[in-house]
């Protein structure tokens, strides 16, 4: 198998043309068949095998440098870099990640895991390159849906600047190819980048412009004729506008004619876009069929395409459904998202409300501007990210919407710790960076009843307004407990105790269950649902402060700027005199792996919790 042949980089220049030719279809069998058992990014990772071999048969690994935008579809350039072998860790704690990351290999020059991000950092080493005197070649691969974010843009403003090569190569699983188009791309794109038509265009240029009193004209003339012209023949003017030679499109499935491609593009002094189109989950039916659905995949069966075991409703289904009742109820609610109407849960209210749904693409700071915006109307905008993503409209949340004091109500999934796809994706700093900023409310469920009535009041409510749940299956037990929520007041579980287990959200299904353990070792606690991260219940402290020696704060999120330093604030403001025990994830990036996992290594399971009570208790 050719397959077998590729132990490090570059090991594919050595393969033969029949093994070349068979070599796509043994990396889609290895990835169908290892991440049907591992889970991970399967329909984006099929869809660029050829472009991938393309790319690492032109140029030379390490030493060039390819940055993979986000970075879900690099696994084929993994297998081509010599980690085969270790992809039965496939994103579990202590294997490789399902990103690009440095530490993992030098042939992964730039780490990623948000959208957007390939063009800035492909210019900043190829600007480097210029510095440094050194002499390589620097290759973006970004997506057509990463095209929605506007750094891209901001990128490709800076991008004419460089004389020296540049290569983007934009990869289009969106798009038929058209034999037409596609034959007439690929003569324009051999004829405009060869070394005889750039010599006779000036040439041409610098002869006419001798003519006296008519060759500036005549010159200025052919440039809006050969302009125009352009526009309507080249579908990449958008690029050329902004200074970056297009090439395209082309059959992203053909390995020679993108080598072909891939080498006078490298022979281009400035930077030059090469337009790819691919087949999303090329290979595998399903994975064709619902692209969405493989995207991120868990284990699952390869012969049916169906995921190993069913799962009961998460946080984002109880979500999808209060969001469509809302939606029936009240024509004031409007949903935005940023490309992530499946991940988020709002396809249904999509579906019913399609003129009360917004999908922006890419671009989370314009969601929460344009959110602000239509809140000044009366309207009530709910903004649906994930946790790690709403990081990047930090200044739009604060100062479009908190500054203006207007309700936009922010629904942030994936809050605490996601698991697999690792340190760019733990939703660990939401707490921290919402709670530093006026007029922000900030809840937690402590379960899917919570999570329904939270949104019902969030809904209702008169300001920014965050709430925060976990990926994954929803608590369902504490249906008891389900008091009319209150602003800023929280819910005591369990008042008998020697200690206090105070929690937010996640937490306090383990702050429940870390309780019945510390009975056995005789240690009694109590427990209370926080509710609320800001404003937090003063009163409800005031009066703790008097019965418990010992309060312990219980979040999945960051401990610096968190819940538990928000607590012990107010504790040491009213000279508390016992002791404050901040438990959450320390000051550190959160590797992959598995939530269970992660939550253990990091104590804050419910071993992690009882142990740290008895080590202060007993």
């Amino acid at each position: 198998m050719a397959l077998e042949k590729i132990e490090k980089a570059n090991d594919i220049k050595n393969l033969t043309n029949e093994e070349l030719q068979a070599l796509p279809e043994e990396i889609r069998e290895f990835l169908i068949d290892t991440i049907s058992h591992t889970g991970g990014h399967l329909a984006s990772n099929l869809g660029v095998v050829e472009l991938t071999m393309a790319l690492h048969l032109v140029f030379d690994l390490p030493k060039d440098k390819i940055v993979w935008d986000v970075g879900h579809q690099s696994y084929t350039h993994k297998i081509l870099t010599g980690r085969k072998n270790q992809f039965e860790g496939l994103r579990s704690y202590g294997g490789i990640s399902g990103f690009p990351k440095r530490d993992e290999s030098d042939c992964d020059c730039f780490g990623v895991g948000h959208s957007s991000t390939s063009l800035s950092a492909g210019l900043g080493l190829a600007f480097a390159r210029e510095i440094n005197g050194d002499d390589y070649h620097v290759i973006s691969v970004i997506g057509d849906g990463s095209l929605t974010g506007g750094m891209v843009y901001e990128a490709l403003n800076n991008a004419a600047a460089l004389k020296s090569n540049y290569i983007i190569v934009l990869n289009d699983n969106n798009m038929s190819i058209s034999e037409n188009v596609g034959g007439l791309s690929d003569h324009l794109s051999g004829l405009r980048t060869s070394a005889g038509y750039t010599g006779f265009k000036e040439g041409l240029q610098y002869s006419l412009e001798k003519i006296p009193g008519v060759g500036e004209k005549l010159v200025s003339g052919l440039r809006k004729m050969k302009s125009s012209l352009k526009h309507l023949m080249i579908p990449g003017m958008i690029f050329e506008d902004l200074g970056v030679l297009y090439i395209g499109p082309i059959d992203g499935h053909n390995v020679s004619d993108m080598v072909r491609i891939f080498k006078r593009a490298a022979k281009y002094n400035g930077p030059v876009l090469i337009h790819v189109l691919t087949e999303k989950g090329r290979g595998f039916d399903p994975a064709v069929r619902h692209p969405s659905r493989f995207h991120g995949a868990s284990p699952f069966d390869k012969e049916k395409g169906l995921p190993l075991t069913s799962t009961s409703p998460s946080y984002t289904d109880i979500f999808s459904t209060v969001m469509r009742k809302m939606g029936d109820r009240d024509e004031k609610v409007v949903a935005i998202t940023a490309a992530m109407m499946d991940g988020t849960g709002l396809k249904r209210f999509h579906n019913m409300f399609p003129e009360r749904f917004f999908d922006v693409g890419i671009a989370e700071e314009h969601a929460v501007t344009f959110a602000a915006a239509l809140a000044t109307q009366g309207l009530k905008p709910v903004v649906a990210l994930y946790s790690s993503f709403l990081q990047r409209a930090y200044d739009q949340v604060m100062h479009d919407v908190c500054v203006q004091n207007l309700h936009v109500v922010f629904a942030i999934d994936r809050a605490g710790l996601v698991g697999k796809d690792g340190v760019t994706h733990q939703g660990a700093f939401d707490i921290s960076f919402l709670s530093t900023m006026p007029n922000m409310t900030i809840m937690a469920p402590k379960n899917k009843y919570e999570l329904s009535d939270m949104m019902k009041f969030a809904v209702d409510f008169d300001g920014p307004i965050a709430l925060r749940y976990p990926r994954g299956e929803a608590v369902v037990e504490y249906e008891e407990y389900r008091k009319d929520i209150e602003l800023g007041k929280a819910e005591p579980l369990a008042e008998e105790g020697d200690v206090l287990l105070f929690a937010i959200g996640s937490m306090v299904d383990t702050a429940m269950k870390a309780r019945e353990e510390l009975k056995k070792h005789g240690v009694m606690a109590a427990v209370c649902n926080a509710r609320f991260a800001k404003p937090l219940d003063e009163d409800y402290l005031k009066a703790a402060m008097n019965r418990y020696d010992v309060i312990f704060t219980l979040e999945e999120n960051a401990i610096s700027g968190g819940f538990g330093e928000h607590v012990l604030s107010v504790l040491n403001d009213n000279h508390y005199k016992g002791r404050c025990e901040i438990i959450g994830i320390p000051d550190k990036f959160v590797q992959h792996g598995a939530p269970g996992v992660l939550k253990e290594k990091l104590g804050i399971d419910v071993t992690g919790i009882v142990n740290r009570v008895l080590e202060i208790v007993k």
